[in-house]
């Protein structure tokens, strides 16, 4: 007997994009979290005097390390991605001092989004916190460089399915069955390209099985793309990107001159109707 190897087109999700200019909202922050709008884009959400500081600090970090998750680029922090939480809090424990040096005598944007949003949960009975477990506890973000060139310097991917089969031992996995949402902060950006690519699919575990990411979400095939209808947010530095990371999305390729992209990401989402959690 044969089995169909062709899989149905991708199911088109609508998509909700809310746009602002120089002021945060924690509200619209909600609403992300809460799957009642796909997308933020806050531009000059942070001074590029700020934006510039943090990216001298990431460029001469001593907790810079290079990329080995298949993605070119170089990373300052912790991440989850194909680790058990021993090693992924153990890792967030080295890192927390070379994360924190990166807004060194700054006021750190991430850090105020954090807290002014933990304010505002508190006031309708919800608790937002670090993931943590026995082993230690998740750092506010992460920051990442990218050097990759072509089509896209990150492929697309989704966020869901790395947080699903990320283990028991992760409390952070619960967060699977609700929004998992994919904070981005940029201090850098190039003069073309870089930019965040959203497409209207939000993928199921069984479109996953079709394209082979069933466990890590990554990456999906231009072919499996095709014809789906996708939006490319031009990202500037010192602007915030948020976006419901269910939904397949990438990097667009760059420029090879001028400035390197630099993200701070973090990921947030309900664990339960009480609590949020926030990792990298």
């Amino acid at each position: 007997m044969e089995t169909n190897q062709v899989s149905q087109a991708p199911a088109t999700s609508p998509v909700a994009i809310r746009e602002r200019t120089g002021s945060i909202s924690t509200a619209d922050i909600i609403s992300v979290l809460k799957g009642e709008i796909t997308a933020l884009h806050i531009r000059q959400a942070f001074s590029t005097e700020i934006a510039e500081e943090i990216t001298a600090n990431f460029s001469g970090s001593p907790g810079l390390k290079e990329r080995k998750d298949g993605v070119p680029g170089q990373y300052v922090g912790a991440s989850h991605y194909r680790k058990d939480a021993a090693t992924y809090f153990a890792e967030a424990e080295t890192a927390r001092p070379y994360v924190d040096a990166l807004f060194e005598n700054l006021v750190d944007p991430v850090r105020a989004l954090f807290d002014a949003l933990k304010r505002d949960l508190r006031k309708q009975g919800i608790e937002l916190r670090l993931a943590r477990s026995e082993h230690g506890q998740a750092n506010v973000c992460r920051a990442l460089s990218w050097s990759g060139s072509g089509t896209f310097s990150l492929d697309p991917h989704d966020d869901v399915a790395q947080v699903l089969c990320a283990g028991n031992d992760y409390e952070l996995s619960a967060v699977a069955h609700n929004t998992v949402a994919a904070l981005n902060f940029y201090p850098s950006m190039p003069e073309e390209g870089g930019n965040l690519r959203l497409w209207s699919h939000k993928p199921t575990v069984t479109d996953r099985k079709s394209q082979g990411v069933e466990t890590t979400g990554y990456p999906y095939s231009a072919a499996y793309l095709e014809g789906v209808p996708c939006r490319d947010f031009q990202l500037r530095a010192g602007d915030i990107g948020l976006i419901d990371g269910g939904f397949v999305h990438g990097v667009t390729g760059q420029s090879g001159n001028g400035k390197r992209r630099l993200v701070l990401n973090s990921f947030f989402g309900f664990a339960r109707p009480d609590l949020v959690l926030w990792w990298t």
